[in-house]
């Protein structure tokens, strides 16, 4: 579908505002179709300066008399003199789509002007006032005005409507007698004779004996010109209804004066002269009369004429004003309908609460009766409690009978394990001490002669060490094989180096057996750290060995090492260091076991370097694969934080990283140049900061945890005397065996089954096999449970 372009109309105007306003109004009115568009042609001087005056509002002044500053102002003022009438012209053409052109006259003739305009815009219609011509040839310059129009009119181009305005009035050229003239739609002319204001006088005057108020008009388009004249309209029509009344006498006079007395035939030439002069007389006086009457009509005319035109221009605002109110009554209608919609709507909302309302009414008569019911039941319920109260009080004395118990049970277990201890450092710390040689009978005997259910597992592996009793005291027995061609002098160097070796984290020697070859171990009862970082379960892992643990147990294994780096008169070197070579006791501490004869003597410690710090980042990770170490060297901290072992609890950050940092430490000691600086020493310094680090966040969250009533204070190790000797785990239904020792029942009956009658904590034979429940550990383990919001199964 093509587009309709719009047509342009040009109008042409100047710097005086009323002539400006009469023609956009006259063009507004010709053409008030919404597909036109007006251009206006602003035409105005170049400047208000010449070399030698200066126009101001005051008037002409010398050039020379003002500087170039305040001629820079006045030029300044001028132009936004010219940009504020321009917005009023624009603001005058309302919803009229219109632009602006502004021309500047220079000194060329102004017909040129307009003429180079046209062809340059192939402008169709163009409306000018007349007065734009003075500024070229003066304003008393009438001749070269009315040439100036001519030239214009006869040079434009066919395609071209030339529309010339004076005062808002459409005017003609018109040419006679080879003489040029201005001649109006209403017939007034005036010819090149005179001003320039004296013909443009006569014009106006024509204008306003039409419509008297055109020329006061606002460009508002008569917004209240009705209002001002109203009386003079109602006095107008009165006088036109007493005109009409009157009609008939200057008629009858006319008559009076046409009809005199005939001429006689037979007066004399004397009288009959004087008879002619008298009827021309009269004829004198009826034209006389007639140009009164005439002059009267021309002005009744153009009264008639300006009252119709307030009168249309009344009426016209009238059918707005109807229409208006027409839109407003629809309006006003579909407004009514909507809120006769929204009154029924209401109506059938409150229709609808009514309803609500009733149903509420029922629902509160019977909630008013189960209240009843609520309050008698209340009552039951209070008898209840006071009853359940004093229950209550019975089940809490018979609670503190059964914590009196626990208490005398626990210092039992403490005293013994006190004795156990005193004994033991006893024996350590003897400067005399020298291992004992157990017999070959006594071996077999703790080992109930090589059991295998004695022997110990790794990762599910068989080992070649099993559990036994020697002296009422758990031991691990190494056995060594003698097919692996171990000879008798190496075992012996193996005994004497390790009968030297005395540490808090390393295992322990306690005696040895030179037939069948085997070396006694104090037993770990916790096993291996590699059992318990990445075989345990995923719930137990995480209550044994979160991150304190961890931490702990990394400053136990360096504290080890350095004890071996630091031996004398030669270091020592375990050379096969890694999770399966560290064991835990029954209170997780972590003891380093496993040398070989051929690494204890190494001057190279870097082997040893490397495997703790892989050793601490699997602490970390909670991850055994070949890949970690690469993995680590390229780790930052955002890294570091992902890949942390979420089983051990929630790691603080700035801890873990400093951890890592160590621990990246050691792995780098083989790759570059030797660090003079690393020792395990060192290390074991700066691992012994970060564990004190760990020991005072750990009480700053007891401390929180007790100010917020206790309730999430978790012990981390579980009490020995909770765990059953067989199987080593949390006992669920203890029960009493004759050795002395509490035992879950399954685990007894099934070590029953296999035909033990042993005791499998003294491997003594039991005087019976009668099993008696433990009710009061059994209370202590189901406490124990609930504090730490674990349930029984």
């Amino acid at each position: 579908m093509d587009i309709k372009v719009a047509e342009k109309v040009y109008v042409a105007i100047g710097t005086d505002p009323q002539e400006g306003f009469a023609t956009l109004e006259w063009a507004l009115r010709k053409w008030s179709s919404p597909s036109i568009s007006i251009v206006i042609l602003f035409l105005h001087a170049a400047n208000n300066t010449s070399k030698d005056y200066v126009y101001t509002p005051l008037g002409k002044f010398p050039a020379n008399y003002m500087s170039d500053e305040r001629l820079e102002g006045l030029r300044k003022m001028k132009e936004e003199e010219n940009d504020k009438l321009l917005s009023r012209y624009k603001a005058f053409c309302g919803k009229v789509k219109a632009e602006v052109l502004k021309i500047e006259k220079c000194n060329e003739p102004l017909q040129k002007l307009l003429l180079e305009l046209i062809s340059h815009f192939r402008i169709t219609k163009l409306v000018m006032e007349i007065t734009l011509m003075k500024s070229s040839y003066g304003f008393r310059k009438s001749h070269g005005v009315l040439s100036g129009s001519f030239h214009i009119h006869h040079r434009k181009p066919e395609f071209c409507q030339l529309f010339i305005l004076s005062g808002g009035k459409l005017v003609f050229l018109r040419e006679e007698n080879s003489k040029g003239f201005i001649e109006d739609d209403q017939g007034v002319r005036a010819n090149g004779k005179g001003t320039l204001r004296d013909w443009s006088g006569q014009i106006k005057l024509s204008e306003k004996n039409l419509c008297p108020t055109a020329s006061s008009s606002s460009p508002s388009r008569f917004p209240d010109q009705w209002e001002n004249n109203v009386e003079e309209i109602e006095s107008y029509f009165h006088q036109l209804i007493s005109l009409n009344s009157d009609e008939e006498g200057p008629e009858a006079e006319n008559e009076t004066l046409w009809n005199g007395p005939d001429v006689q035939e037979n007066k004399s030439v004397g009288d009959t002269v004087e008879m002619l002069r008298i009827k021309i007389g009269r004829a004198r006086d009826v034209t006389k009369l007639k140009k009164k009457e005439a002059k009267a009509n021309v002005e009744r005319n153009a009264r008639a004429e300006w009252a119709i035109c307030l009168c249309t221009h009344r009426s016209e605002e009238l059918e707005a004003r109807i229409d208006e109110e027409i839109a407003t009554r629809v309006d006003l209608k579909k407004e009514l309908d909507n809120a006769e919609e929204e009154v029924c709507e209401v109506r059938n909302e409150v229709e609808g609460k009514k309803g609500k309302l009733s149903s509420m009414l029922e629902l509160q008569h019977e909630l008013s009766n189960r209240l009843q019911q609520s309050s008698l039941a209340k009552y039951r319920v209070e008898a209840e409690l006071e009853k359940a109260v004093t229950k209550r009080a019975e089940m809490l004395r018979e609670i503190e009978e059964w914590r009196r118990q626990r208490d005398v049970l626990q210092r039992r277990i403490e005293f013994c394990k006190d004795k156990d201890a005193i004994g033991m450092a006893n024996r350590l710390t003897d400067s005399s001490f020298e291992c004992k040689e157990f017999t070959a009978e006594e071996i077999r005997v703790a080992t109930d002669n090589f059991l295998e259910r004695l022997r110990l597992k790794s990762a599910g592996d068989s080992t070649n060490v099993y559990r036994g009793r020697l002296n009422h005291t758990a031991v691990a027995i190494k056995l060594y094989d003698s097919e692996n061609g171990l000879s008798h002098e190496d075992f012996q160097a193996e005994v004497k180096v390790l009968s030297q070796i005395r540490h808090p984290h390393l295992v322990s020697m306690i005696g040895f057996c030179s037939e069948p070859k085997c070396i006694v171990f104090e037993y770990m009862h916790n096993g291996c750290l590699r059992d318990a970082l990445f075989y345990a379960p995923r719930s137990s892992r995480g209550s044994n060995l979160n991150w304190h643990a961890r931490v702990r147990m990394a400053a136990q294994v360096c504290s080890g090492l350095a004890f071996l780096h630091s031996a004398r008169p030669r270091p020592i070197a375990h050379g096969n260091l890694n999770p399966s070579k560290i064991l835990l006791d029954h209170n997780l501490v972590a003891k380093i076991y496993g040398f070989r004869p051929s690494w204890y003597y190494l001057p190279n410690m870097e082997s040893d370097f490397w495997a703790f710090g892989n050793l601490v980042l699997q602490l970390l990770t909670g991850r055994n694969w070949a890949g970690l170490v690469d993995e680590a060297i390229v780790m930052d901290r955002a890294h570091i934080v992902k890949v942390l072992d979420d089983g051990a609890g929630k790691w603080p950050v700035d801890l873990a990283v400093e951890l890592a940092g160590i621990a990246l430490r050691c792995i780098s000691a083989n790759d570059g140049p030797p660090d003079t600086e690393l020792s395990m020493a060192t290390v074991k310094r700066e691992i012994d900061l970060v564990r004190q680090k760990a020991e005072e966040i750990m009480a700053g969250r007891e401390h929180e945890a007790a100010a917020d009533g206790g309730e999430e204070v978790e012990d981390s190790d579980v009490p020995r005397v909770f765990i059953c000797p067989i199987v080593q785990d949390v006992m669920k239904n203890p029960h009493l065996a004759a050795d002395g020792f509490s035992y879950e029942l399954e685990a007894m009956e099934e070590w029953f089954r296999t035909g033990h009658d042993t005791s499998p904590m003294t491997n003594l034979k039991l005087n019976h096999k009668l099993l008696i429940p433990n009710h009061a550990l059994r209370s202590l383990i189901h406490d124990w449970h609930n504090k730490r919001s674990i349930p029984l199964s």
